[in-house]
C-alpha cells in the first residue's frame, strides 16, 4: 500500500496566490516527506504538454510517483452545453494525468444545486461517467469516483455527498476496471453518515483512499449545513482538516477493512490549511498511517 499527499496547506500558494511553483513543492517534498507519490491537483497543472512532461520528470527525479490527479468535474448542469464542456475536461483531466504518468484521475458528480432534482442529478452523471470511462480505459487510467464534500471554489456541496445518494448512483455504474471509488472517511463525516456504515457500503468499490481527518473549530455540523445552502464559496472557516489520527475518524476500523478487503492501492494524506505546520503535519500523518498499516499487515 503506497503512501501520497495532497498539498492542501499549499493550495492558495499553489493555485491562488502562485507564490509556489510545483516545482518548489516537489522539492520541498522531496527534502521532508517519507512519501512514496504527490497528489497533484488540477489547479496547478500546467497548460502546455512540454511543462506538464517537465513536472512529471521532476516527480520521477525526486523519487516520487504521480498516481492521482485531483480533478473537480461538475455535471449537475441544466444548460447542456456546459455539460458537453464538463464531459469533454473530464477527458482532457484524463488524457494529461496518463502523460504525466498517472493512473488514477478523481472524477466528481457536481454542485447539488436546488433548480436540479436527484433524479435529473442522476442521470446527468450516470451519462457523463458512461461517456469519459472508455477515454479512461484508452489511456490506462482509473477514473476514482470520490465521497466528496466541495471544491474550495464552489458554491454548493456535493451531489452525491450522502451515502444514500452515492450508494445510488454506483448502482447504476457497471463494474468496470476503469472505474471505482476514492474514499474519505472525513467526508462522510461532514455529510452527516456514519463513515465506518460509509466505507462498508462501497468497500467492493475502492480503489484509492484519502487519509483525512476533520474538526470542527466551532458550532455543529447543523451550523456547516446552513452554511454550506446558503451558497458561500469554498469552505467554511469552522470546518478544518488535522492530523490523520487525532480527529473524529477510527482509523483502527477503517484499516479493519482495508485488511478484509486486502486493499493494496494507494492513500493519499489530505491533511491541514495551514502553510506554518503544513510539512509537520504531513509528517505526523504519514507517521501514523505507516504505522497502521504495518499493524494491520497492509500495504
Amino acid at each position: 500500500m503506497p503512501l501520497s499527499a495532497f498539498p492542501k496547506a499549499f493550495i492558495p500558494a499553489l493555485c491562488v496566490e502562485r507564490s509556489m511553483t510545483p516545482f518548489e513543492w516537489i522539492d520541498l517534498a522531496r527534502r521532508e516527506l517519507p512519501l512514496d507519490g504527490l497528489e497533484f491537483y488540477w489547479g496547478f497543472v500546467p497548460e502546455s504538454r512540454e511543462e506538464q512532461l517537465r513536472l512529471a520528470a521532476a516527480v520521477n527525479d525526486a523519487g516520487f510517483a504521480m498516481p492521482m490527479m485531483c480533478y473537480s468535474s461538475d455535471f449537475i448542469q441544466p444548460d447542456r452545453s456546459e455539460w458537453h464542456r464538463q464531459v469533454e475536461m473530464q477527458k482532457r483531466a484524463v488524457e494529461v494525468t496518463a502523460r504525466m504518468g498517472g493512473s488514477y484521475c478523481r472524477i466528481l458528480t457536481g454542485q447539488r444545486r436546488a433548480d436540479v432534482d436527484r433524479e435529473t442529478g442522476l442521470e446527468l452523471v450516470r451519462t457523463a461517467f458512461l461517456e469519459v470511462i472508455p477515454t479512461a480505459e484508452e489511456h490506462g487510467v482509473t477514473l476514482i469516483l470520490e465521497n466528496h464534500y466541495k471544491d474550495a471554489h464552489w458554491v454548493y456541496p456535493e451531489f452525491a455527498q450522502r451515502l444514500e445518494v452515492f450508494a445510488e448512483l454506483l448502482s447504476r455504474i457497471p463494474e468496470h476496471d476503469y472505474f471505482g471509488v476514492n474514499f474519505d472517511p472525513s467526508n462522510a463525516l461532514v455529510a452527516g453518515d456514519d463513515p465506518i456504515e460509509y466505507m462498508r457500503a462501497v468497500k467492493d468499490r475502492i480503489r484509492t483512499m484519502h487519509a483525512s481527518d476533520r474538526f470542527l473549530t466551532s458550532g455543529t455540523l447543523e451550523d456547516l449545513r446552513k452554511i454550506d445552502e446558503s451558497g458561500a464559496v469554498g469552505y467554511a472557516d469552522l470546518l478544518q482538516h488535522g492530523v490523520v489520527g487525532k480527529g473524529a475518524i477510527d482509523y483502527d476500523a477503517v484499516f479493519s477493512i482495508l485488511a478484509e478487503i486486502e486493499f493494496g492501492g494507494w492513500i493519499s494524506i489530505e491533511d491541514g490549511n495551514d502553510p506554518n505546520v503544513g510539512i509537520k503535519h504531513i509528517q505526523e500523518s504519514a507517521r501514523f498511517l505507516r504505522a497502521k498499516m504495518s499493524e494491520y499487515g497492509v500495504g
